[in-house]
């Protein structure tokens, strides 16, 4: 099994995005790539703590590639707003990608190169690339949220 960690907004569609993916194990809500120490939804929805919300994703490379992921990943929010996704507006809500090794790094660069100069969108991706930092699983009311609520999306 491997890794994956991405921000692509408020993260219960993110997780449910991924969950619906064939080969993805496990998935979990949580917050990544800020400063403060186990940091609650209040404190992140502050913007001050300097997280994102995440979803860490463990997959079986056997069954979904990495570069997969990244295309449910893509297609899942706006690369080119910066912090911001449809109503949420915060760097909690900004577009990442943490990767857990050189190659995902590699992977994850090509990828988003690759669908900035093809086109699609209007404006240039602000999509940030760094590797993955100490994450922090949400509190258990947030896991599988839309899941447990038989809902397919957050609208």
């Amino acid at each position: 099994m491997q890794k994956a960690t991405f921000a692509a907004g408020c993260f219960w569609g993110v997780e449910l995005a991924f969950q619906q993916t064939e080969g993805v194990v496990e998935t979990s809500v949580g917050y990544t790539s800020g400063q403060t120490k186990d940091p609650t939804y209040e404190q992140v929805c502050t913007g001050r703590t300097g997280h994102a919300e995440a979803v860490e994703v463990i997959f079986d490379p056997e069954k979904v590639s990495y570069s997969e992921l990244l295309n449910v990943f893509w297609k899942k929010h706006d690369p080119t707003t910066l912090n911001r996704q449809g109503p949420d507006i915060g760097t909690q809500y900004r577009s990442g990608i943490y990767y857990h090794n050189e190659e995902q790094k590699r992977v994850a660069e090509e990828s988003k190169a690759n669908l900035d100069a093809s086109g699609s969108y209007r404006s240039s991706i602000v999509t940030e690339i760094l590797e993955a930092s100490v994450y922090y699983p949400a509190e258990d009311y947030h896991q599988k949220y839309l899941e447990k609520r038989g809902m397919r999306s957050c609208s």
